[in-house]
């Protein structure tokens, strides 16, 4: 495991000599464009691993991407060797068909503790509710990014981190979410508590989320880039590109399914991946 390999994955030539805020937003902003969300390693009959050395090898040798534990697992180690103080946190994820959080932890982010302040890095949520830039640890404070404005709201030593959605201009909106989605101005995307949480912690969760039925991520395959000014994702068969406040604070959304044919080529262009095994597409309507 090299961490000049690994720059030079994301396409980092910056310097990395001071573990300051502005060299870890900028290795974070050329992790989140290079190195995709996706689970599908699920939908190819591979078992996704939750040791660093996998995860290296899969993400930056294989030029694959990863869900959160391995995005976040391998980021953690990334700062760690350059120098900053960090420390891994578990959170639950907010359901919004059933307008509820989970009971145990099932998603993996990352705290830094640098110049007297706190920072929230969370390279692995992918989608829409990707945050490009870490965030600093404050409640009740709107920190304003490219995809929109993100904020954390704390109760009682829980944090509640949170989304103000724009508004969308969708070319072809029958293709487009439920209209309880469309309309929603704030969404919830995960709660978490400052307890610091070993990866040991996450071997039951990583293991259950990837065989468990009712899992979202069996039923769903996901893969989503960031690009220099949106977002693109594929679900199930479905593709949606999004170009972030394209004109008067609107998002510019384009959907368009895919046909079998189109699979192969769409995954090598639009998300510079190419897989050893047969992808089977899955997109169960139960999320």
């Amino acid at each position: 495991m090299d961490i000049k390999e690994y720059f030079a994955r994301i396409s980092y030539q910056g310097s990395h000599n001071k573990p300051d805020l502005a060299t870890m937003s900028d290795i974070f902003q050329h992790h989140i464009r290079a190195i995709p969300y996706e689970n599908l390693s699920i939908h190819c009959g591979e078992r996704i691993e939750l040791d660093l050395e996998p995860i290296y090898n899969k993400i930056v040798r294989k030029k694959r991407g990863g869900w959160c534990m391995e995005n976040n697992y391998l980021l953690f180690w990334v700062l760690k060797t350059l120098g900053y103080d960090i420390t891994l946190l578990g959170a639950k994820v907010y359901v919004p068909e059933r307008d509820a959080y989970p009971e145990d932890i099932n998603h993996l982010l990352l705290r830094v503790d640098l110049d007297g302040k706190s920072y929230i890095l969370d390279a692995g949520f992918g989608m829409a509710y990707q945050m490009w830039q870490p965030m600093e640890l404050i409640s009740g404070t709107d920190q304003p990014q490219t995809p929109g404005v993100f904020r954390f709201q704390e109760e009682n030593g829980i944090w509640y981190f949170e989304k103000v959605r724009r508004k969308q201009w969708v070319l072809n909106p029958s293709t487009s979410t439920s209209p309880k989605v469309e309309n929603e101005v704030c969404r919830r995307v995960y709660l978490f508590t400052l307890q610091p949480r070993d990866i040991e912690e996450f071997r039951g969760c990583n293991a259950h989320l990837q065989t468990a039925p009712n899992s979202k991520f069996v039923l769903k395959s996901m893969c989503s880039m960031q690009t220099a000014d949106g977002i693109r994702e594929l679900v199930g068969w479905k593709l949606t590109e999004i170009k972030y406040n394209y004109r008067d604070n609107m998002d510019h959304v384009e959907i368009r399914m895919l046909a079998e044919e189109e699979l192969e080529k769409t995954l090598r262009e639009k998300f510079s991946l190419t897989l050893d095994k047969k992808f089977v597409p899955v997109d169960n309507k139960l999320f």
